[in-house]
Parts: structure tokens; sequence; C-alpha cells
């Protein structure tokens, strides 16, 4: 037998497993996205806690909430809202105008005004 016959080979066999594959992305209607922003605006609710219910990443939560936020069609509560609401009551007549009280500002529109405007003219006041 030759030298290089004659040492010891020694030989390692590894195994492994596969990875698992990456879990689907869930779709999620806007319904359900206003609901978990809603679920995690409401007092004592936590982002982190309302993800993790619904198998959620929280930073994906947070991107809802943001957008939200950005769109005008939430507002976070603030330490005036904590305060009681005044309520008054009206009776309805004929008239088409509305008047909605937000603060000290009072917004007066018409029957015919279209919706979508009326809405950014609430968000544009209640931002001032």
């Amino acid at each position: 037998m030759s030298d290089s016959m004659s040492h010891h080979r020694t030989f390692e066999i590894l195994t492994a497993e596969p990875v698992p594959s990456r879990r689907k992305p869930r779709h999620r209607s806007d319904e359900e996205k206003a609901r978990l922003v809603a679920e995690a605006f409401s007092p004592g609710g936590s982002v982190s806690a309302v993800a993790h219910s619904e198998g959620l990443d929280p930073s994906q939560l947070y991107a809802w909430r943001r957008k939200a936020l950005s769109s005008g069609m939430v507002a976070p509560l603030t330490e005036a809202a904590s305060k009681p609401a005044k309520f008054t009551r009206f009776e309805a007549v004929g008239s088409d105008t509305v008047e909605i009280v937000i603060g000290d500002a009072v917004v007066r529109a018409g029957g015919d005004v279209d919706p979508d405007r009326l809405a950014r003219i609430i968000r544009a006041v209640r931002k001032a």
C-alpha cells in the first residue's frame, strides 16, 4: 500500500431541512383596515397588541394608521377632546342649510354642497 492510502480520511455528511416558504401576504379589505386602525386609536388601544392579535407586523398597522391620519379620515384625540361634548337641540325646518359647529368655528352648508367638498372644508377647519 502506498503512503497516501494508509492515512485515515474523514468525511462529514451535512443534512439540511428545507426552509419553510414565506407566508403568503394576506389581503385585507379597506373595512378591515379601518376597523383595525380604529381599534388601535381607541382609548387604551395599543398598536402592537392589536397587530399581534391579528397576526400582523406592527409596522404594517402603523403604516395604515399614518395613511389614515394623512388622508384626514381620522384625527387623533387631543386633550381638548377629553372635555365634555356640548350638544344642541334643533328642529328640522324647511331650510336646506346645515350648521356644523367645530370648536369656535361654524360651517354653514347648503343641501346642494358636494359631500367630498364639505369633508375637505371640515378637515381644513379642524386643522386650523
